[in-house]
């Protein structure tokens, strides 16, 4: 969208890159930059990036998404299940899912004695000074906690190894427009 959108009321937002909680007033200008996931990525008429929530979407005079929030998926646990929820987790300024991203570096399930399921997430982001490390944890830690037999569920975000453009998937390359045959930096700071 290219558009200049009005805020219809005060909308909670959060900062990029920084994390900082903000509160856009009503009447605020904004354009959506990215709409992926469960959150819009707009820019504010003042400069600001900021996510925005998709259940704040009236505040856009959009039509809020459905969330599926509230109790835990009934049935068995499925691994598949587990990936594709954490595809739907979207770095606010890349149109890429943190997966295809290669931000997960490892996602261990083990079974508790009372039969539910534990997950162990390591995850990096694109850059080390990155405050959108905790809203990222916690959009990881809600979507994996909705899923059947999940009891409990830790992510914990870690540099070492720094990630780097090499861990992306062929499809993440793509889509970003990146030679698959080039070599790439193995650091990369997407611009901010």
């Amino acid at each position: 969208m290219d558009e200049l959108i009005v805020l219809k009321r005060d909308c909670k937002a959060i900062e990029i890159p920084s994390g900082v909680p903000r509160v856009l007033a009503a009447g605020s200008m904004v354009r959506i930059s990215q709409f992926l996931g469960a959150s819009y990525t707009v820019i504010s008429d003042i400069g600001y990036m900021c996510r925005i929530d998709a259940i704040d979407a009236d505040a856009l005079g959009l039509t809020p998404t459905q969330t599926a929030a509230g109790a835990p998926a009934q049935g068995p646990f499925n691994e598949k299940e587990m990936w594709d929820q954490l595809r739907t987790v979207y770095d606010p300024e890349i149109p890429v899912n943190i997966v295809d991203l290669g931000l997960i570096y490892s996602c261990d399930v083990t079974s508790l004695e009372d039969g539910g399921k534990k997950i162990e997430v390591k995850m990096s982001m694109t850059a080390p000074g990155c405050g959108m490390g905790n809203v990222l944890k916690a959009d990881v830690e809600n979507k994996l906690q909705r899923l059947p037999q999940v009891k409990n569920v830790n992510v914990e975000v870690v540099f070492d190894p720094p990630w780097h453009m090499g861990r992306m998937s062929d499809a993440a390359k793509l889509q970003l427009g990146l030679d698959l045959d080039e070599p790439h930096n193995p650091v990369v700071h997407f611009p901010r």
